[in-house]
């Protein structure tokens, strides 16, 4: 395991009237997430307890709210997965939750669950907390967008199709809390760890017509172009993540990025993921005249799934192996009842000179929608001693 996970119970938490917290087993949290009531809080694949397994170099507590009496499954209200990074040199650490809380953040009264989760985090040592909230801010539809690029223009300079008032209240009451939006309140998301625009096609209540008419021209010629030319798409195993992982570095040197993911840790991400429900995370090939050109992983969670990653050859690009997998990978979580389609992360650029904007202008193809989520917040907790060491350490993140 490469991350070591607190015990359950192990570190006590401060009493709250009518809202208890406390490290809960993975079991529970697991039987929890299936739960209805856990179902509707819609939890994503980096707030299951087998997250914890994928990141090295992080302490992991599986936590829950509840009532003072039990912490059963059925009567918990909410989970958290915090991942904790020490300073060098301290006893301190860095908590995380990636995109969680998973909690009703509906509920106006969050210092009811938000309190005994900073209480608690404070009593074991934690000198700041990077929370990910879970609604979405803002929406744009693709056929919005494509018409209104430019030189210099950014997705802020777009009236939205949708703004989400739930979003909009809960940034007002972090805010009021002394919390700070990670990469500012602009469009820079320099600060985020996760992208904080993504790009969702929504699934519920639509036909595989409804799918196929809401690609656009290029992107139905494109897939017929792929298939008229014989390309192949399966679901892959294991054994083809070494040539994932070789397409991957092909990728990341022609479009100008860097993950910095090491082939071990696609190997443990699928092992981690799968061991917990069979089939969470798969990976898709797509092969022609016998050579897999692009492979693309894609991940499930109850009625959400995942595009996470995806590489591809610099040559026969002109069969559209990457176009034919999406295709699949749309019908096949279609299929299995997914309500959204998230294809994870799109730049804020809506300028055709900047090389950012191909991925945007590729999934925009799809039909879905660009959603601003709201990002990231952080909060040192308090005590001089703590506002210094959080500054030290984004400083330390930094030159990592």
């Amino acid at each position: 395991m490469s991350a070591l996970l607190v015990p359950p119970g192990q570190l006590p938490c401060a009493p709250n009237p009518g809202v208890a917290l406390r490290t809960i087993t993975a079991q529970t949290y697991r039987a929890f997430l299936a739960s209805p009531a856990g179902a509707a809080l819609g939890a994503g694949f980096l707030q299951c307890p087998s997250w914890a397994d994928v990141k090295e170099g992080w302490r992991a507590q599986l936590l829950g709210w509840g009532p003072e009496s039990e912490a059963e499954a059925g009567r918990l209200t909410g989970v958290a997965l915090v991942l904790l990074r020490q300073f060098p040199g301290t006893r301190k650490y860095f908590a995380y939750l990636p995109e969680g809380p998973v909690a009703d953040w509906h509920d106006p009264h969050v210092d009811d669950w938000l309190g005994p989760l900073l209480e608690h985090l404070r009593r074991a040592g934690v000198f700041a907390v990077r929370i990910g909230p879970s609604p979405a801010y803002r929406r744009w539809d693709a056929a919005r967008l494509k018409p209104l690029t430019g030189p210099g223009r950014r997705l802020g300079d777009v009236l939205a199709s949708e703004v989400d008032p739930l979003g909009t209240a809960v940034a007002d009451r972090l805010r009021a809390r002394g919390w700070h939006r990670c990469g500012g309140d602009g469009t820079g998301t320099d600060g985020d760890a996760q992208p904080r625009y993504v790009f969702r096609v929504p699934l519920a209540g639509r036909t595989t017509e409804d799918l196929w008419s809401g690609l656009n021209q290029e992107w139905r010629r494109n897939v017929r172009r792929a298939r008229q030319a014989g390309v192949e798409v399966v679901v892959g195993s294991a054994a083809e993540l070494p040539e994932f992982h070789r397409l991957l570095g092909i990728t990341e040197r022609r479009d100008g990025f860097r993950l910095g993911r090491s082939l071990a840790y696609y190997e443990r991400q699928y092992a981690a993921l799968n061991a917990e429900e069979p089939g969470r995370m798969k990976l898709y090939v797509a092969r022609h005249q016998g050579e897999i050109l692009a492979a693309h992983t894609m991940i499930t969670v109850g009625r959400r799934t995942w595009y996470q990653t995806g590489a591809s050859a610099d040559h026969r690009r002109e069969v559209r192996p990457s176009n034919a997998l999406q295709w699949r990978m749309l019908l096949d979580a279609h299929a299995q009842g997914a309500h959204v389609y998230d294809m994870r992360g799109v730049p804020s650029t809506l300028d055709p000179d900047e090389r950012a904007y191909g991925l945007l202008r590729w999934k925009l193809g799809t039909g879905g929608q660009v959603v601003e989520t709201l990002g990231e917040w952080e909060k040192p907790l308090n005590g001089g001693t703590n506002h210094a060491l959080y500054h030290a350490f984004q400083a330390y993140l930094n030159r990592r």
